[in-house]
Parts: C-alpha cells; structure tokens; sequence
C-alpha cells in the first residue's frame, strides 16, 4: 500500500511517499480503507516539532489525525463490521499510523460509524474541529454538558474567527443546538462564509467597532466565546462577556502570552477554559463523538463551499503540497483523496 511518512522534523518537504505491507488488525482494532485524509494545523505542526531535523518518536511516522473510509477487516472482541464506513480521530496521537495512508489499523474506539448518506468529506472533517468545537460548548458553569437539539435555547454564542474549520463547525453544532450564533470576521469573502455556515449575526472587526456591534445584539453580553485567538481578542472578550460566562481558547493564534484585566472578570465570575482534544476527559471525548454523530444523522454539519467551508483537494502524492497549503493559512479545508 502507499503511505506517506517523516522521519525527522521539518519543512513539508520531509514528507516522502513509501511503500509499505498492508498491516492486519489485532484484538480491539479494525482496519480500515482511508477514502479522505484531512489536514488540520495540528498536523504541519507535529511535522514541524520544536524544530527541523529532530528524530520523531517513531522509526518513522505517517501524518494527519482525521480522516474518513469503509472497514475492510476486523480484530477480535470488535463489534464494527466490514463495509461500515467511518469518521476517524486521533488517529496519529501517540501512534505511528495517520490517516495519510491507503489502510489504516488503529483501536476501534477511534473509528466511529459514519450515519447513512453522511460523505466521506465530511466525516474527515470531525475528528479535530469539530470535536474542538463541541468541548468549547460543552465547559461553562451553566452547561449544557452535552449537545443536542435545544441544549444551548436561549444562549448566544461569539465564534471568533467565524470562517475557520473550527469556526465553521462551532457554527453548525451552536445552531443545530439551538443558541443564536455571532461571529467576528475580517472581510466580505470569510463573512460569505460565516452566513453560509449558518451564523445569525456577522461582525467585520477590522470595518466596525466590534465591541459595539456585539452588544447590540447581546445587550447582556454572550454566554459562551469559542476563541481562536485569545491573546488578541482579550480586550473584546472582557468587554461583551455575560456574567458567568465563559471563553473557551483552543488555539495560540494572535500570540502565546494574554494580559487580563483580573478586577472586572472577577466581578463578572468569568471562566477561562483551555481546550486541547487529546487530553481532555476521556469521557469528554466519547460524548463529543456521540453527539456530533448525532447532529451529522439530523443532517445538521456538512462542508464545501455551501457550507462555508470550501474544499481544496490534492492526490496522496502531493501531501507535502496539502500540508504547505494549510500552513499558508489557505481558507477552507484541505483533504487529501485516496479513494
């Protein structure tokens, strides 16, 4: 089969196509068919480590976490059957095998049943963004701890940076929950996005006083920030914070390092939340898998352009080209065919 590996950290240009012996399934695993391997920021990022020409921590590693395909065999003590097409996570977190190869063993948790007419494009777009975004819904003090249709009546949701993958799937799963959704955007193309993503309100912050225009909408603040970049937004973030609300940061985008004002958010019992997939409670992470299943079977999540998530599509070969596309900060998602 063909894989695309790295053996030590760099430019995408450590990426090299390989041949490799299809492996088999063990107790607990499944082995799937890649159709979709999807590229996030998380990937160039591990390729690129703490730095160029570091050993990784494998003989070498296959990269991309998210990807989508069939199960084409099956270990023992597994209740995934053959031909079931799925969404995968975490599939390159603390193993050798991303999804950036033609078949892929990996436990069968990681493997999570696509619902009937759900595209494989779609599934490759769950496992990092919109896994983020359900754990940045799902952490203030008031809940709800879970999503589902209703779960957030009554809530406005601030998604910064509205056109992001992130973004986007924040979006979609606030909507399908019922909160009435603001975004902050920073010109007409991304705002094209963030409405057809499904944003209620749009606020272009390099044209108008965000702040202002926040409050407009949400006199008494908004309950849940999803932050994609914290350190520059801190002075937004404190001025149109409800009361016990909450910001949940999942990214260093706009610096590493934030200086709040503590006075004020203490008066307004403000919560902070940081937001890493990998870690996060196990059970976290099971519930995110579960509820955004649910929301992709009540045809509520989708992608492309419609979507305000535009698709860019490279062949396997060409994966160092993908991974150079996201690092480029290329709007919209970038997936790489196998299928």
């Amino acid at each position: 089969m063909k894989a695309i590996v790295y053996a030590v950290t760099g430019e995408p240009g450590v990426l090299r196509l390989t041949e490799r012996a299809i492996p088999e399934p063990g107790p607990g695993e499944v082995r799937v068919k890649v159709t979709v391997s999807a590229v996030n920021p998380t990937d160039w990022k591990s390729r690129r480590g703490d730095g160029p020409g570091k050993p990784v921590a494998f003989p070498e590693q296959v990269p991309n976490q998210d990807g989508a395909g069939v199960v084409d065999a099956v270990g023992p003590d597994t209740r995934l059957t053959v031909g079931q097409p799925v969404w995968l996570w975490d599939s390159a977190y603390q193993r050798p095998g991303g999804t950036a190869q033609e078949y892929l063993v990996i436990p069968e948790r990681h493997a999570v049943p696509l619902p009937q007419g759900i595209s494989f494009d779609v599934g490759a777009d769950l496992g990092v963004p919109a896994r983020t975004a359900h754990r940045a819904l799902t952490i203030a003090d008031e809940g709800p701890a879970r999503l589902a249709p209703g779960a957030l009546d009554g809530k406005k949701v601030l998604v910064a940076g509205g056109a992001g993958a992130v973004g986007n799937a924040a979006i979609q799963l606030a909507r399908w929950a019922g909160a009435e959704v603001l975004t902050t955007i920073s010109g007409p193309e991304k705002a094209e996005l963030a409405r057809a993503a499904g944003a209620h309100h749009i606020i272009n912050y390099r044209t108008e006083d965000a702040a202002e225009a926040i409050r407009a909408i949400a006199p008494n603040g908004v309950d849940i920030i999803v932050e994609v970049a914290l350190a520059a937004n801190a002075a937004l973030d404190q001025k149109v914070i409800a009361p016990n609300g909450t910001i949940a940061a999942y990214t260093t985008d706009g610096g590493d390092t934030v200086t709040l004002d503590i006075r004020p958010l203490m008066f307004l019992n403000t919560r902070y939340h940081f937001v890493l997939i990998y870690t996060m409670p196990e059970a976290a992470k099971d519930a995110a898998a579960e509820d955004i299943t649910a929301a992709l079977a009540d045809g509520a999540f989708r992608v492309g352009e419609d979507a305000g998530l535009p698709l860019h599509r490279f062949p396997l070969e060409k994966a160092a080209d993908a991974h150079a596309a996201v690092e480029s900060g290329v709007v919209g998602k970038v997936v790489i065919d196998l299928g």
